[in-house]
């Protein structure tokens, strides 16, 4: 019988799959961290997930935060480092050595080709984020709705997403929501 591994060492090799993988940011892999940790290992809820996403997301600084997190909800603090240097560590090296070569081509004809393709290949991965998110924080037809008019808002305003973020937490202080 082959021994569990511990949960730091899933979330370790999970997130350095993860961060070779995350083509266009943390976001765009946010769909198969939210399945490892919810659907395969069950850390977490749906709703437990959206809500580390919005701190994750409400906090400056980088997007990949929402590793630090998941990380530190699995395995404590050292689960927290372990993350998001698993997170950050790979594509750092891979993106150093991408822009050397990247750069010396810049001339090329293929480099324009490889760029536009790579555009709706990231947007449909961020918009699968949304969804996954989107349907992690509906849980009735009050998150619905809420989740329904702050996607309305972000689009057709240039409101800063934390102003929904705010109000939503207003809304579930009172009760509302």
């Amino acid at each position: 019988m082959t021994p569990t591994p511990s949960p730091l060492a899933s979330v370790t090799q999970h997130f350095l799959l993860l961060s070779i993988l995350a083509i266009g940011g943390v976001n765009a892999v946010t769909p198969e961290i939210h399945r490892q940790v919810v659907e395969v290992s069950g850390w977490m809820s749906d709703r437990e997930f959206a809500e580390l996403f919005a701190v994750a997301q409400a906090t400056p600084g980088p997007n990949m935060l929402i590793a630090t997190l998941v990380g530190w909800r699995v395995a404590g603090l050292m689960g927290a480092a372990v993350a998001t240097l698993a997170m950050v560590g790979p594509s750092s090296v891979i993106v150093y050595s991408v822009t050397r070569v990247w750069d010396r081509f810049r001339d090329r004809p293929w480099r324009a080709i490889v760029a536009a393709g790579m555009a709706p290949v990231v947007v449909g991965l961020i918009g699968s984020s949304g969804y996954l998110l989107a349907k992690g924080a509906a849980a009735d037809w009050r998150g619905v709705a809420l989740t329904a008019a702050s996607a309305i808002l972000l689009w057709r305003t240039r409101l800063n997403p934390l102003w929904m973020l705010a109000g939503a937490a207003a809304l579930a202080l009172a009760g509302i929501v």
